[in-house]
């Protein structure tokens, strides 16, 4: 018998605005404007009669819309099942992933040149962004997240745990051999760290250490961690910072470990959705990134 459907295109419009709440998105996703999305979604509705999105402030589902949208969501699902029965490494398509900017910016993009060399066929997006993404509403594939490692409906790999040290570059560093030594010279401070409820700032770090200042500390402030880094390593003065953020310029001499770094209690994490684990993309990006994690 002949199926009688509406043009898939407009179909595949209405599953990924759906599955968004977005226009926008949905046009990210499939590579279009989010004129074209509208356009396809209005020809969706004539051919139906039935209206599928209220288009008010917030874009949201007709209660028509509400019922059918999962059913949408499996069957591309399953259509995408068996494109890949057809070409088992499937169809061209970015790999998408996401990571904290500064960490992306200090330890992954340095690295991705041996993921790139390592798997040519595979186009790899970088979203780096602080938010919590929503891997599925989002379209990432994989992200690499910092906190407890508590993401429910996530495949969960710890990557490693996190450490703060003090550095500082080495012709600073030559003149802070002694712990008080910290406490005369410029401490660069992340203004923005109080997100990071176990991070110290320097007062409670050298309590910690035992040092109790004679004198008000000099802190100078930065707005984030990158710029924090690079204050240190222009010499500004001595920095906290997360160990796995200057690993390369700690191993290379730029920077120095002025005492033994504390643990923390938070840790990097690499999550994707369970059932996408297994993908080749997906895969190699896991088996890569650990791998990098051992030898950096």
């Amino acid at each position: 018998m002949r199926r009688r459907l509406p043009p898939l295109r407009a179909l595949h419009a209405f599953e990924a605005a759906a599955r968004h709440l977005s226009f926008a998105r949905a046009a990210d996703e499939l590579g279009v404007t989010p004129a074209a999305i509208s356009q396809q979604i209005k020809q969706l509705e004539d051919i139906l009669g039935v209206s599928l999105f209220h288009r008010g402030a917030r874009l949201s589902l007709t209660r028509a819309a509400a019922l059918a949208a999962p059913e949408f969501n499996d069957a591309f699902d399953r259509l995408a099942t068996a494109v890949g029965r057809l070409a088992p490494n499937g169809p061209a398509r970015p790999l998408v992933v996401s990571a904290p900017p500064t960490f992306a910016a200090r330890w992954l993009v340095p690295r991705l040149t041996r993921f790139q060399e390592a798997h040519p066929a595979i186009d790899l997006h970088l979203s780096a962004t602080t938010r919590l993404v929503d891997l599925d509403r989002e379209g990432v594939d994989v992200a690499i997240r910092y906190g407890p490692g508590r993401y429910p409906g996530l495949l969960v790999e710890r990557l490693r745990l996190e450490e703060v040290v003090a550095v500082a570059a080495p012709r600073l560093a030559a003149n802070l051999s002694e712990l008080p030594d910290l406490a005369r010279t410029t401490l660069l401070v992340n203004e923005f760290m109080g997100w990071d409820s176990d991070f110290p700032t320097w007062p409670g770090w050298l309590a910690e250490m035992g040092v109790a200042p004679e004198e008000q500390l000099k802190l100078r402030p930065f707005g984030d961690a990158s710029l924090v880094v690079e204050a240190a390593l222009a010499g500004l003065g001595a920095a906290l910072v997360w160990r796995t953020l200057v690993g390369d310029e700690l191993a290379t001499g730029r920077l120095v470990a002025l005492f033994p770094g504390r643990p923390l209690a938070s840790a990097y994490h690499l999550v994707c959705q369970p059932d996408r684990a297994e993908s080749l993309a997906i895969r190699a990006f896991r088996d890569w990134v650990k791998a990098e994690v051992v030898t950096s």
